[in-house]
């Protein structure tokens, strides 16, 4: 599987595209790393092959950061679509914003941002970083997921380390991040190749707990699929949904922008398209767009390049392992659950 060039071995400095690769280093070292990643090892120790090791498909599909953003804004656009995950949102995340502790129906830009970079930590620490590291990340994870449990409005009880929940939750995700890869990466794995990505990620959603998980793209798409009577598109949902507003104040191509919203809305299965009312338009026009995307995510590549999380992982095997990797992992990682809410919250 070829790799991507590093940050610091693109070419020609001076070309156009050096402020916004500069920009973009540090605004990463800034917003995301210095936050997220300060209790993440992902350069020892020597011949820690983590939990997937370098020739894993995980590791080839996770070092390609646009795609993997993009994969994890589709996963949180589907998940929404369970009343309950709305509702955890509403009741527990950060995510909305809040006057005297009441929502107001609007996104909080410091909240959303703290949760793409725990997002983005957790799914590079557990591809990339030491296996200390990958168990320390899932148990912060469980232990959060400890937390979340409530009441919908209408009597529903909703809790987040329900098995239902858990195995909705790990398709969501791992759907998001292969289909973005799938379409958008410059060499997709395919067929058989991206098959086996599902069936690595599985360690994933098992140390979270999750059990009876989808192992193929198929299976992943049958298990969606499966929960549709028990999914809506809340109210909640629908405000978060540029195609029911058609108007957003975010850039195009922004996170919250209505060109990443249809791109994801692109990306979902066609039942999926039909609960958000998709609006499809000509084969032409739709060629049209995914080929702008396309063109997008290369120069984002070009501003990227590979994180130095994953050269400093590619690193740290280069003389050799000193252990295979145990391909059926280690299950669910256990949590101490006497921890609060903000004890967990001070292990991340």
């Amino acid at each position: 599987m070829p790799t991507l060039p590093s940050l610091s071995s693109l070419p020609n400095p001076t070309d156009p595209l050096a402020p916004l690769r500069e920009g973009f280093a540090k605004n990463f070292d800034a917003n995301v790393r210095s936050r997220y990643f300060k209790r993440i090892d992902f350069a020892g120790p020597e011949g820690d092959p983590g939990w997937f090791g370098p020739d894993s498909r995980v590791w080839y599909v996770h070092a390609h950061f646009p795609t993997m953003a993009l994969g994890l804004f589709a996963a949180a656009y589907i998940e929404q679509l369970d009343p309950s995950i709305m509702w955890m949102g509403a009741d527990h995340s950060r995510i909305p914003e809040r006057i005297d502790g009441k929502p107001t129906g609007r996104i909080d830009a410091e909240g959303a941002a703290v949760r793409f970079g725990h997002s983005i930590s957790f799914f590079l620490g557990t591809a990339f970083a030491s296996t200390e590291s990958a168990e320390r990340l899932t148990r912060v994870v469980r232990g959060m997921h400890r937390t979340v449990k409530g009441v919908r409005p209408d009597g529903a009880v909703y809790d987040a380390e329900d098995p239902d929940w858990l195995r909705w939750n790990y398709a969501t995700v791992v759907w998001g991040l292969a289909t973005a890869h799938e379409h958008y990466h410059p060499e997709p794995l395919r067929g058989a190749e991206l098959d086996e990505y599902y069936r690595e990620f599985t360690r994933v959603g098992e140390g979270l707990g999750g059990t009876d998980l989808p192992t193929t793209k198929q299976e992943t798409l049958d298990c969606l699929q499966s929960y549709l009577p028990r999914l809506a598109v809340t109210h909640q949902k629908a405000i978060t949904t540029n195609n029911m507003l058609d108007r957003s104040a975010a850039p195009f191509f922004a996170p919250g922008g209505i060109g990443i919203d249809w791109v994801v809305r692109d990306l979902l299965p066609p039942w999926a398209q039909a609960m958000v009312q998709h609006r499809r338009v000509d084969r032409v026009r739709t060629e049209l767009r995914r080929a702008t995307m396309r063109t997008a995510v290369r120069q984002l590549t070009r501003i990227t390049g590979t994180l130095d999380e994953v050269e400093q992982s590619r690193a740290r095997v280069a003389g050799g392992l000193n252990r295979p990797v145990d391909p059926e992992g280690p299950g669910a990682i256990a949590i101490d659950r006497s921890l609060t809410r903000d004890d967990v919250e001070a292990m991340a």
